[in-house]
């Protein structure tokens, strides 16, 4: 072919796939896809309380299909999520996931702190403007108004002109009521005491739904007061530490933290139903209530979106009492699995397999029991109270001449009484800066802001950044601390968690159903992604106070 014949066959070429591009445009309506939002039926959105990211990890081999390996092998892993906010608890870390922020905006600083108007100290959803529903005692004084701007599930409301619905269920009142928002058709929390009911607050409804009653009195939850044995051969769980130990807490009645537990309280099917929130079949009472909400409540039958709600408590009063090492944890997980199988097999007949989207995370995660870390030399210890108390109250009376001038002490921070400074001619930064150097002089104290630092700079990575996130200017203290890692407020058995350490930052984050890729990342995330991710596929407006963004990996 020659120069021209070559020319002529290119000009054809082009002249043709011009055509083509032209007839296909004109074949393609304005705005045609492009893909807006997603509608799944149904979100259902899991916070697993206490639990830290290695779980998946080391426990995965004895996971069934059905339950987080399918999560983890069909949907999206996020392996380096973290909370960039102390203190890392159950109030704020609900509130988190829910809002797409952090304390420093929504308001919720801890499950208790010390109120500075009220001089008190306050829980997060405690209102006692509302009486309790379907029981007698306070219970269900309860509300969300303590916290300050919209969630997810308040924008779903509002996105579908309050047609979709909202439930919220844990074991923990503060698990259903942060996470329902303010806008929830219900909430729903476990009442123990010699009760033993799911129960609710007047800020819901006027009665329990008859679904509710009659689950209350069905004798389910009675038959969860029994003896806790292991779910495989305890000799297959490799993966924790040795059954009898000195680094785990004790049932009454008991004189070995070993299996089976099964002491007299335990088994009493009368009364003592707080002990079913301390086993495993708390997660399990939990998922049975789930379930007949979800046939009850018809949720994810038309097409408006709904919402649910669900928390898994019992894992944190299990971690409390044992620890993140103990055969008691990794039973409990187990279990769990197997729990969270029976969800998504409801789910799949319910509303349809690939009709749901599923998220799944934490709260906070934990440490490893100091004690033990000391034992394999790894640093680690203890805070002693009193000794720590009498100091600090020497180093106020010498300096200040009364210890008055400290109101409060509580999530890790001091709370100064400024009327006094005032009227000693003190100035508060200069107070705060003092009080803050004495406590660097303690052996505990890895290092110490205070609240001026907090208001004054603009902290992007590190341990200033997370304890700015926590720092809400009207609410948080004076001088806050941070232990050093390894180091806890507690007693020498059983894990516990709050601070701004790595081990209490890093959680799961599992994507899987309607809209969501198949895959895994480890890039960072954060805790307050979850909500804008979640808006984004279902393309509805952020939550008020968003602070997070998109994690763009997980949509579709």
């Amino acid at each position: 072919m020659n120069l021209r014949d070559q020319l002529t066959f290119t000009l054809f070429f082009f002249v043709v796939l011009t055509v083509f591009r032209v007839e296909a445009q004109r074949k393609v309506k304005p705005g045609e896809g492009v893909v807006l939002r997603t509608s799944p039926k149904l979100v259902v959105g899991i916070i697993v309380d206490q639990m830290r990211y290695d779980y998946l990890t080391r426990f995965y081999e004895h996971f069934e299909d059905g339950g987080f390996k399918r999560m983890i092998n069909e949907g999206f892993n996020c392996k380096n999520n973290h909370f960039n906010y102390a203190p890392t608890s159950t109030g704020p870390g609900h509130t988190s996931v829910y809002t797409g922020t952090t304390p420093a905006t929504h308001g919720i600083i801890g499950n208790n702190w010390y109120d500075k108007n009220s001089d008190e100290e306050v829980y997060c959803a405690s209102d006692t403007t509302y009486v309790s529903i379907g029981t007698m005692t306070s219970a269900g004084q309860m509300s969300p108004h303590r916290m300050n701007v919209t969630t997810i599930t308040d924008e779903l409301r509002l996105h579908t002109q309050m047609r979709g619905k909202t439930i919220a269920i844990a074991v923990k009142d503060r698990g259903a009521i942060l996470p329902g928002g303010h806008t929830a058709n219900a909430a729903y929390w476990f009442h123990g005491g010699n009760e033993g009911k799911w129960v609710s607050s007047s800020y819901y409804m006027d009665r329990l739904p008859k679904w509710v009653n009659d689950f209350n009195t069905s004798g389910k939850v009675q038959s969860y007061k029994k003896a806790w044995t292991t779910l495989k051969d305890i000799d297959t769980y490799v993966e924790s530490g040795s059954d009898n130990n000195a680094y785990e807490g004790l049932f009454q009645g008991e004189t070995t933290p070993t299996f089976p537990h099964n002491t007299s309280n335990l088994l009493d099917k009368t009364k003592d139903y707080d002990l079913i929130k301390g086993i495993p079949y708390g997660n399990s009472l939990t998922m049975d209530f789930t379930i007949e909400a979800i046939e009850n409540e018809q949720l994810g039958v038309d097409t408006d979106t709904d919402f649910l709600a669900v928390s898994f408590s019992s894992t944190d009063y299990v971690g409390h009492k044992y620890g993140v090492n103990s055969k008691e944890i990794q039973d409990t997980y187990l279990r769990l699995d197997q729990d969270l199988a029976r969800l998504f097999k409801t789910l799949d007949k319910k509303v349809g397999r690939g009709e749901y989207t599923v998220f799944l995370t934490a709260d906070h995660a934990a440490i490893d029991v100091p004690a033990y870390l000391k034992d394999q030399k790894i640093p680690a210890g203890y805070v002693n109270e009193e000794t720590t108390n009498a100091k600090f109250s020497e180093f106020l009376k010498y300096t200040y001449g009364t210890v008055d001038i400290v109101k409060n002490y509580s999530n890790s921070q001091l709370f100064l009484d400024h009327k006094i400074i005032k009227n000693l001619d003190l100035e508060l930064k200069e107070v705060q800066e003092t009080i803050a150097e004495e406590f660097l002089g303690y052996d505990f104290v890895d290092r110490v802001y205070t609240g001026y630092q907090m208001w004054q700079n603009n902290y992007t990575k590190g341990i200033p950044y997370i304890l700015q996130n926590g720092y809400n200017q009207k609410r948080s203290g004076d001088v806050l601390l941070v232990v050093k890692p390894g180091f806890i407020t507690y007693p020498k058995t059983g894990s516990t968690h709050g601070s701004p350490q790595i081990y209490d930052t890093h959680a799961p984050l599992l994507f899987y159903g309607k809209g969501i890729r198949k895959g895994s990342t480890v890039e960072r995330t954060e805790i307050p992604d979850i909500a804008p991710t979640v808006a984004s596929l279902l393309g509805i407006a952020f939550p008020s106070g968003t602070t997070g963004k998109p994690i763009s990996q997980v949509l579709e």
